[in-house]
């Protein structure tokens, strides 16, 4: 989605609003590079006094999606102990619901129980089972190794005394 700077906006809302009557509003929009219903809302909301007020306050909303864990774990901490009519408050001031604060409270009380944390016996199983596929992992490459070499030295022994003779 471009981002136009306010200047831009009120340039192309003085230019629709001057334009020739023989100039349509879409081929203006065309030229500007700007959709039709685009600039159809600019000039709505200059009519109304309000096209340069709302840069500033677009650019204050965050949405609950693009709040960091900090953020949101501060949220958390702040609406801890309040009441459901302060939390909607807090909330409207954000920019937030309070289901997202209790959503959010939610994934962050399942992220702490899960069982990512590995027991010490689990551990210790786990390295047993890592250190006995090792092996057998370096005994294959051994024997590998070793076949390889055999066929080497056979390829050699033919090159060297030709093909064996049948009887």
């Amino acid at each position: 989605m471009a981002k136009f700077s306010q200047e831009f906006k009120v340039q192309s809302v003085e230019k629709a609003l001057s334009r020739d009557p023989d100039q349509t509003l879409k081929h203006i929009a065309d030229d500007l590079s700007v959709g039709y219903s685009t600039l159809q809302k600019w000039i709505r909301l200059a009519k109304n006094n309000n096209l340069e007020n709302l840069s500033p306050l677009m650019s204050k909303e965050k949405s609950p999606q693009n709040w960091t864990q900090t953020q949101r774990l501060e949220a958390i901490l702040d609406c801890h102990s309040m009441s459901e009519e302060e939390m909607s408050s807090y909330c409207r001031e954000h920019g937030i619901y309070p289901h997202h604060i209790k959503e959010w409270k939610t994934e962050l009380v399942k992220a702490s129980q899960s069982p990512g944390t590995v027991s010490k016996l689990e551990q210790k199983k786990l390295k047993q089972e890592v250190k006995r596929l090792q092996k057998e992992l370096n005994r294959k490459d051994k024997a590998l190794s070793e076949t390889a070499a055999l066929l080497v030295l056979s390829k050699k022994c033919q090159a060297i005394w030709g093909e064996k003779e049948v009887e």
